[in-house]
């Protein structure tokens, strides 16, 4: 499965045109029964103050030399969230990312696994495609031992369509799911000719019924934070909270930490799966390197 930065500029206007009624952006009902749901091109191009033929064009996967005062009138007139709007930027110019970018999965810096590894709770390295590039033994406790695995293997969107014991470890995984697709996809528009990422939206299309279904939506997420809901096999039901942060030298990396509010249940999960050190990490979440 190819990723073209022209059909997907294409299908999210489309997607998003058609979530949105005259009643939603206050025009009136006029003419004849509408045959398909959403506002029509000329009323977006009215909301946005663009004519319907540049709208056109745009939405047909034009895209080139867009402004961001167009994009940005066009995004208020879809009422686009936060994450939806960096995503329709993104699609026409990503500012971080681009077609000659080098591909390959990135490596973390010593004093960055170093930081890792000082942190007293679960954290790790992310990037691209969502790739986990580094983490600490906090994270391997809660997680499972990602070491057992191939470095591709190493990966989000793997560990939650491909690894059934994810689906127990996350109490809402339709959630976790859906929020990993958003995060492939806002890739998917700075990186189109990323090969592995390519591969990996290939492969879990063909395996994963769920994948495809959350694809489909042209949903977009950015990472920030949050609170996740876990059930793991040692320590039980755990509420946690966790923090995504750019990297700003290295807008590619993510890094990500997980903690519990002081006192909690879960706090004392943490300590608890810390002091048992790798015995937590064998015994813990199973993580099964692909045939």
């Amino acid at each position: 499965m190819t990723v073209d930065p022209r059909t997907e500029l294409s299908e999210f206007l489309r997607s998003r045109r058609a979530r949105l009624s005259p009643d939603d952006v206050g025009l009136p009902r006029y003419g004849r029964t509408r045959r398909v749901p959403g506002l029509r091109r000329e009323e977006l191009a009215q909301l946005a103050g663009v004519s319907v033929a540049y709208y056109t064009r745009l939405e047909q996967g034009n895209g080139r030399n867009v402004s961001d005062e167009v994009i940005d009138s066009i995004a208020r007139a879809l009422q686009l969230n936060e994450a939806e709007h960096t995503y329709l930027r993104n699609l026409t110019h990503c500012p971080y990312g681009g077609k000659k970018k080098k591909t390959a999965r990135s490596q973390v810096r010593p004093a960055l696994q170093h930081l890792l590894d000082s942190v007293g709770v679960p954290a790790y390295v992310g990037g691209r495609r969502s790739d986990v590039l580094a983490w600490n033994p906090m994270a391997a406790a809660l997680f499972g031992d990602w070491s057992q695995l191939q470095p591709r293997e190493r990966n989000w969107a793997r560990f939650i369509f491909l690894q059934p014991s994810y689906q127990e470890l996350f109490v809402n995984w339709e959630t976790k799911a859906a929020d990993v697709v958003g995060f492939l996809r806002m890739d998917a528009a700075c990186y189109p000719n990323d090969p592995e990422l390519t591969a990996l939206i290939g492969e879990l299309s063909v395996k994963s019924e769920m994948f495809r279904q959350l694809w489909a939506k042209h949903d977009v997420k950015e990472k920030s934070f949050g609170v996740k809901y876990l059930k793991h096999p040692l320590v039980g039901e755990m509420t946690l909270q966790y923090e995504s942060l750019r990297m700003p030298s290295e807008p590619d990396l993510f890094f990500t930490t997980y903690h519990a509010e002081p006192g909690s249940p879960s706090a004392e999960a943490l300590q608890l799966l810390a002091s048992w050190g790798t015995d937590a990490t064998r015994a813990g979440v199973s993580v099964k390197t692909e045939a």
